[in-house]
């Protein structure tokens, strides 16, 4: 009889089974693949030893990830068996879907995309396995030599000693996997559109073309998934943001930085009123801090060793400064000037600090991605008996924000990654803090081990706009190692030196990032509260000019942000023209509204509001600010 083993699933319940046993053999139809005692492997891997087991499920995120991940597989299969001259790089799954980057002296068109989904479909109906294999570096090497494969052979330099490959057919990729057991579990997929980048998304090095694709568990999931994208087309915030005439972008200038004009600047300003008055009613004190800081600040605390490729660097008189990535530093330097009692903390320093961060330009996108940006970043220095509290009113604080702006969020849990600083010990604490906080909330969390901070563990909020879409935007950091690197220290109540813990928080995040996802949630068609146009009076003709006048000054004078279109042009166009631009409401005169001295509102939506006074009407657009 063969030995047995033990099994622990996810619901507790425990089995017995032959050692040996593959997953595969007890698996569920819906698992794509599973986690050994945290550890996600294939479906194939054979049990050896007793092992706590849960499946990973396709309607999950790690199981989507693993379908879409599987799909870029047999995608980049199809493109190689149909333009064998192709050189292969890398295809990652995303958010939505998955890509695939190929080296091609042609460019790929619509017809091509159609060629490769009918090749792709021909392997998936091969039900192929996919085989994993482990190899040395040098074997891999040799292997994709041989195979003329030159990015496989410069990315495995910076791979370790030994390397996993996975094979479908004859077509074999370097790659850590878990992936599908088969290609026949692939069910639904769509490829979207062909872009340009880079290797390694450096524009010194060769352009290759990154051909998109998405991937779902049944055909309702993509149809769906599909329409969204139509209606996310629409809502672009790079075209709605030409339109609206809010920002630009300029090469002139240099990729990645942003320029407003007047309207994407008013807006700015709205959003940044707002987070200081929500600052100062929650206890933070407004600080500003230097552009640059000399460079033995940022080799102090960490950033020049582990962060400098994104960082940077110029001289003074000849001596050398880093331009800033984050507004840490200098918090600490406020914290410093002076000596600070327990029964001072927590102290909460708020700043919308401008930083600047050498993204590379093949991932620069719009607002979302860029060189330039302001934070509403904010550091708590507290004891370590005020961690918990702290870290639960950042979380009420973002919970009441997103409110205000009609989001949904989810929360992920980052861990300590490879590179980073600080003693175990209190990258233990840290992570507690921060777990112990949001089971004590009873908020659902995901873990996401590796992705912390290079100082702490962190908190993200993944915010849900009204496409369902997921963005990051809010954060909370735990880090002891700050405080320590600059000696920070409180007296406590035994008349000794302590050492405060710091929270690195943002509630908004990156201001253009969040103006970007807020222009796209909102489809351009801000609330009132936010939008920087709220009205405009729109004259039947000229002879109402001199009245309408005298609304304007009257609107402008209490603080409503209004225009006028008194264009010798028919009301309807003016209408419509103003509906293009999103503006809430249109205020129209003519003979009846200057005699009553009223106005009669229209909504960009085209529904007719009854004549009021020009001081009803202001009452109605402060009715609609949110109650802060």
């Amino acid at each position: 009889m063969k030995e047995e083993i033990t099994i622990t699933l996810s619901d507790g319940s425990k089995r017995l089974i032959p050692k040996g046993t593959k997953l595969i053999e007890f698996a569920d139809e819906e698992a794509v693949a599973a986690q050994i005692d945290g550890t996600l492997v294939d479906l194939s891997k054979s049990l050896m030893e007793d092992a706590t087991v849960t499946f990973i499920s396709v309607h999950s995120r790690k199981g989507l990830d693993i379908l879409r991940h599987s799909t870029a597989h047999v995608m980049a299969q199809a493109v190689k068996e149909l333009f064998p001259s192709v050189k292969l790089t890398f295809g990652p799954s995303t958010e939505g879907g998955f890509y695939y980057d190929f080296d091609y002296e042609k460019t790929f068109t619509p017809e091509d995309l159609e060629s490769i989904e009918e090749r792709m479909r021909e392997i998936i109906k091969k039900d192929e396995p996919f085989i994993r294999s482990e190899v040395s570096k040098e074997e891999a090497t040799t292997l994709f030599k041989e195979m003329r494969e030159s990015y496989k052979v410069e990315h495995l330099e910076d791979l370790p000693d030994h390397v996993s490959l996975y094979r479908q057919g004859s077509f074999v990729d370097l790659c850590e996997g878990p992936h599908l057991p088969t290609t026949g579990k692939i069910k639904a997929f769509k490829l979207l559109s062909v872009s340009g980048t880079y290797w390694r998304g450096d524009a010194r090095n060769q352009v290759l073309q990154r051909i998109y694709g998405t991937a779902f568990p049944n055909l309702e999931g993509l149809k769906d998934y599909l329409h969204m994208l139509e209606e996310a087309r629409k809502r672009d915030h790079r075209r709605l943001g030409r339109e609206l005439d809010l920002f630009g972008l300029s090469d002139e200038a240099g990729p990645g930085l942003v320029i407003y004009h007047p309207k994407g600047a008013l807006l700015r300003t709205i959003l940044e009123d707002f987070e200081r008055k929500e600052h100062l009613k929650r206890g933070y004190q407004i600080v500003i801090g230097p552009q640059l800081l000399k460079l033995d600040m940022w080799k102090r605390s960490g950033h020049f060793e582990n962060y400098r490729d994104k960082m940077y660097f110029t001289k003074v008189e000849d001596a050398e400064y880093g331009i800033k990535p984050m507004n840490c530093l200098a918090h600490m330097l406020i914290y410093k000037s002076q000596i600070r009692s327990y029964r001072d903390l927590p102290l909460r320093y708020f700043e919308l600090g401008t930083v600047h961060r050498h993204e590379k330009s093949g991932e620069l996108h719009g607002l979302l991605r860029v060189r330039g940006f302001t934070q509403d970043d904010a550091h708590i220095l507290c004891r370590p008996d005020q961690l918990h509290d702290e870290i639960g009113a950042i979380i009420q604080f973002v919970d009441d924000v997103m409110k205000i702006f009609g989001f949904e969020y989810e929360m992920e849990l980052s861990t300590r990654p490879e590179k980073s600083i600080g003693t175990d010990e209190d990258w233990e604490k840290a992570t507690d803090a921060l777990f112990n906080t949001l089971k004590t909330r009873e908020l659902p969390f995901d873990i996401n081990e590796g992705d912390g901070a290079f100082y702490g563990p962190k908190i993200d909020v993944k915010l849900k706009d009204a496409l369902k879409r997921r963005w990051q935007c809010a954060t909370i950091q735990v880090d002891f190692a700050m405080p320590e690197r600059f000696d920070l220290t409180y007296i406590g109540p035994d008349g000794e030196k302590h050492r405060p813990v710091m929270l690195h928080r943002v509630i908004l995040g990156a201001m253009e990032r969040f103006i970007g996802v807020l222009i796209e949630h909102y489809g351009g068609a801000f609330p009132v509260w936010l939008a920087p146009v709220q009205a405009i009076l729109l004259t039947v003709t000229e002879r109402h000019i001199p009245y309408a006048e005298k609304v304007y000054f009257q609107l402008i004078q209490k603080g409503i942000r209004v225009e006028r279109d008194f264009r010798n042009e028919k009301l309807g166009f003016k209408v419509r023209e103003a509906q293009i631009q999103k503006i809430p409401y249109m205020l129209v005169i003519g003979d009846k509204e200057e005699k009553e001295e009223t106005v009669s509102p229209r909504k960009r939506s085209g529904e007719k509001m009854s004549s009021m006074s020009a001081t009803d009407f202001i009452r109605l657009v402060e009715s609609e600010y949110p109650n802060l």
